[in-house]
């Protein structure tokens, strides 16, 4: 088995080389991938975790950009994974974000990583998590996960989070009533960004109805609206403030632990799900549904038999062994 010692050592002192290389080993699933997770978790829990996600074009970037400068200005230090799609053809991602963040990833108390959906509908990459442990365990004080700007399948940015902003533009208007029932349920507060476009006002005010008709009570943080101009460095001071408010709001409560139950929960049954698939799905149980697929497809037996079928076979695998 191999020896982490070093490599936690390296991590520790954030040594950006070895956190990359570890953020890589979980990436690649590499076998030694949850021996390492297993070994730092004791490290990890002081990093405030920041989601910001929102429709292509809002602007996500510049303000995350913008925001870890303003943290580097109060000597704090952010780890930035930001999740950019990939490719259904090639598998690959178009990481983007990197390239317009040169500027602050140069400092030495930032750390910049893309990762790709990898087939993910949530926008965040399946093991965005597990990278963020790495970047906690490295000791950052602040970890910002920029997500893909895919609308209303963006909601496991909310089991990720302690803060999600959800960030919006002047023109997302018809988006804004789409997503109801999606990112406008996930948000603790909203960024009206490219605020000196026309019309932001009364988007704003649109969404201040639309905030007005939630049902709330002391236990519910009320989503504010920040205006902002990312591009001119006009508003970061108001989200860095709400941000502030927020993590006040649940750490002067058991809201802060309540969250992060329930994002350990989840994450807890998505991973044992992950476990069970991969189990699942040998070489035999593979080619058992691939010789039923034409008798399915020719309505002579349904897919439920067909996966009771399957499931039969693995719990026989499991008594024998």
């Amino acid at each position: 088995m191999m020896n982490f010692d070093n490599l936690i050592t390296q991590i520790k002192v954030r040594n950006k080389k070895y956190i990359s290389r570890a953020i890589s080993l979980i990436e690649n699933n590499n076998s030694y991938s949850v021996e390492l997770l297993k070994n730092i978790h004791k490290l990890i829990g002081k990093s405030y975790r920041i989601g910001i996600t929102g429709p292509p074009g809002a602007g996500k970037s510049t303000i995350t950009n913008e925001l870890t400068k303003l943290l580097l200005n109060q000597n704090k230090s952010v780890g930035i994974i930001a999740v950019d799609p990939t490719s259904p053809f090639t598998g690959g991602a178009v990481l983007g974000d990197r390239i317009r963040m040169n500027e602050i990833g140069l400092n030495d108390n930032v750390f910049i990583r893309s990762m790709a959906t990898r087939g993910s509908l949530g926008g965040l990459s399946k093991k965005a998590n597990d990278a963020a442990d790495i970047l906690d365990s490295a000791g950052y004080d602040f970890i910002i996960f920029e997500t893909v700007g895919v609308g209303q399948s963006e909601l496991d940015i909310a089991k990720t989070a302690d803060t999600t902003m959800v960030v919006l533009v002047p023109e997302s208007g018809d988006s804004v009533q789409a997503m109801k029932a999606g990112l406008m349920e996930i948000a603790d507060f909203f960024i009206m960004n490219k605020g000196d476009r026309p019309g932001a006002d009364s988007a704003i005010l649109s969404l201040q109805t639309t905030l007005a008709l939630k049902a709330h009570d002391e236990n519910t943080f009320l989503p504010n609206i920040i205006k902002s101009t990312a591009s001119k460095s006009e508003g970061i001071d108001d989200i860095l403030n709400e941000i502030d408010k927020h993590r006040n709001f649940l750490l002067s409560s058991e809201l802060f632990i309540k969250r992060r139950n329930k994002n350990n929960q989840i994450r807890v049954k998505e991973i044992v799900e992950s476990f069970v698939t991969n189990d699942i799905w040998n070489s035999a149980r593979t080619e058992i549904l691939q010789n039923e697929l034409e008798l399915i497809t020719n309505s002579e037996i349904s897919p439920y038999e067909s996966a009771e079928k399957i499931i039969e076979h693995y719990k026989k695998e499991i008594l024998t062994n």
